[in-house]
């Protein structure tokens, strides 16, 4: 028979594992379901759509009952060692309810590309299939891939002494 501490131990314990798999999925699934140039199914990205809608919400009761599991781990547990594991854990689950409310497609991902590089045509290393934006002002045209464009949604360029923004 397990003493009643120890089975306290345990429980807390699984709640608090349970919080962190649980906030990680809901930050990490969609991250990996909804990446550039992966292709996906409409069920799982729908599903990653509706994860994403719901976890701030999970994320914060996941950090709510984490916090709380931690309070009575720490009072259960006698060892430093395993007290300081579980803080390291639950500042996890609190850190990834923070990160579930950040856009991080647009903060790490997607950033407005200011420079463009340009190659002649000649010397352009696209695809036969490449599909491009081309804006042309007065004499001056440019080509700008898809598959760049993607990454970066917004670039700022100059063109024919114009400033221009293309984006897709």
């Amino acid at each position: 028979m397990i003493p009643d501490s120890r089975r306290t131990r345990r429980r807390l314990a699984l709640i608090w594992l349970a919080c962190l798999a649980v906030a990680f999925f809901c930050v990490a699934y969609p991250l990996y379901v909804i990446s550039p140039f992966r292709a996906q199914g409409p069920k799982e990205l729908a599903f990653a759509l509706v994860v994403t809608r719901f976890r701030p919400v999970l994320t914060v009761l996941c950090a709510i009952a984490a916090l709380a599991a931690l309070v009575g781990y720490w009072r259960a547990q006698p060892r430093i060692l395993w007290r300081l594991l579980a803080v390291v854990g639950t500042g996890l689950v609190v850190f990834l309810a923070v990160l579930a409310r950040v856009n991080v497609y647009e903060a790490l991902m997607f950033h407005h590309l200011d420079h463009p590089e340009f190659a002649a045509v000649g010397q352009a290393k696209l695809d036969n299939d490449e599909k491009v934006i081309v804006v042309k002002v007065g004499d001056v045209a440019r080509a700008y891939p898809i598959r760049s464009m993607s990454y970066h949604h917004v670039v700022n360029d100059v063109l024919g002494g114009a400033a221009i923004a293309a984006t897709y």
